[in-house]
């Protein structure tokens, strides 16, 4: 049987919340992914985020590969009930595949997309590529 708190989110057709990272302390918003309901329900239980892999079709453990954990510190959910807010301390200060501190590292200046984070660590580095 489903938990109560899980049935008053108010999923997509395809049974997804959309959900943002953001970081405890600065309050930088780290990434934007989606959960399903196993997703959710694990987060609240272990602490440590866990989202739905839309293209790879299944849960994803953040920082199974990379090692760069999500420990969860609040779960929120908005006025409309359709998205979720986790309030994360990232391990190794690295949210985004590409090696930066958030995924949101692309500003728009004059015109053009222009990246206003360093690459913290090589992804190449990062994730083991087979």
């Amino acid at each position: 049987m489903a938990a109560a708190w899980l049935e008053k989110v108010r999923w997509t057709a395809d049974g997804l919340v959309p959900v943002i990272a953001q970081e405890a302390g600065t309050g930088d918003v780290l990434m934007f992914a989606w959960m399903d309901r196993e997703a959710l329900r694990l987060t609240a239980e272990t602490g440590q985020a866990v989202y739905w892999s839309r293209s790879r079709n299944k849960l994803w453990r953040k920082g199974e590969e990379s090692g760069h954990v999500q420990k969860v510190k609040a779960i929120r959910l908005d006025c409309d009930e359709d998205v979720v807010l986790l309030t994360v301390e990232q391990l190794g200060g690295i949210a985004c595949h590409t090696g930066r501190h958030s995924c949101f590292f692309q500003k728009l200046d004059n015109g053009d997309w222009v990246s206003d984070q360093p690459v913290i660590k090589n992804p190449d580095e990062i994730y083991r590529h087979e």
